[in-house]
């Protein structure tokens, strides 16, 4: 007894002490993750970062830490570099505009017209696709997309071919594997659209599109904007659907990993590509308070 009383006696002035000042209680909760925060994530940006400004040996092909600005000189006086930059942000953003198209009329449903009772296994069912393995989806994409594949089959009594691989294939699986995270941003913000302003849009005589322009949609953007900095930072960094289903398609990611062993330094310039395009995609995305919806 005489052993533990110190100790017990400690532990509640401790306890006593974190009472007192809830600011160094909330202090010491946050250390722990602040500090992986800084060691894993920004840590890790800022070694590539700085590898970016080191060189490769053409014989060896071993890094040299020698301080130059070549790679980021060779990225933007290269076309190559520019086209494959410009084609991965239109792809982002034709992967986003297609899961807004797509995932307002599933998240209206779920929302606003299912019974409640049923609303939770819908979004259950929204959420099961990424469950499962990201390689088993893409996978079975190219057989759906292959000559003479699904697609070809549904559309061969139509007289059509489908895309095969390529860009358009790169864009309709992505599409596929990141729209559950355009829709659940979309069906929580239509779940908390007040039933009043629906309303009295139609007692003042406003029809389906004007209500849907003029009420629905400036309530939704934040939604629509929290949905797409998934949709778009995913589908900008992504490398392995454009390997299984691009064909000959180059994207940014799949650069990176081509150079990742053959030129690492150089590959790390063309990393910090995506990010710097993801900061400014946050930047500007951040006016429409999407964040807060996040």
């Amino acid at each position: 007894m005489t052993k533990t009383a110190p100790a017990a006696g400690f532990v509640r002035r401790l306890a006593g002490t974190l009472h007192r000042r809830p600011r160094l209680q909330l202090s010491l909760l946050l250390t722990a993750p602040l500090t992986w925060l800084v060691l894993a994530y920004l840590g890790s940006l800022s070694a590539l970062f700085l590898s970016a400004f080191w060189t490769t040996d053409s014989f060896t092909s071993s890094v040299v830490k020698v301080w130059n600005t070549d790679n980021f000189t060779t990225l933007f006086q290269s076309d190559v570099y520019r086209q494959v930059a410009l084609r991965s942000v239109g792809v982002a953003l034709a992967v986003t505009a297609l899961c807004a198209v797509i995932a307002f009329p599933v998240a209206f449903y779920t929302a606003r017209i299912a019974k409640p009772r049923w609303r939770p296994l819908l979004v259950v069912a929204i959420l099961t696709p990424l469950w499962a393995s990201y390689l088993v989806k893409a996978y079975a994409w190219r057989l759906i997309l292959a000559e003479g594949g699904l697609l070809d089959w549904l559309l061969g009594p139509l007289g059509l071919d489908g895309p095969g691989y390529g860009l358009t294939a790169t864009v309709l699986v992505l599409t596929y594997l990141w729209l559950p995270y355009m829709i659940l941003p979309i069906h929580a913000g239509l779940e908390q659209l007040p039933d009043n302003l629906l309303d009295a849009s139609a007692d003042l005589g406003a029809r389906t599109g004007r209500t849907f322009r003029s009420v629905v949609l400036p309530m939704l953007l934040p939604s629509i904007a929290a949905g797409s900095v998934f949709t778009f930072s995913l589908s900008l960094g992504d490398y392995i659907a454009v390997q299984i289903v691009g064909g000959k398609t180059q994207l940014i990611g799949n650069l990176i990993y081509s150079n990742i062993t053959l030129d690492l330094p150089l590959a790390a310039a063309l990393g910090t590509v995506p990010v710097l395009i993801i900061v400014g995609y946050l930047l500007a995305v951040r006016r429409t308070g999407a964040l807060s919806s996040l």
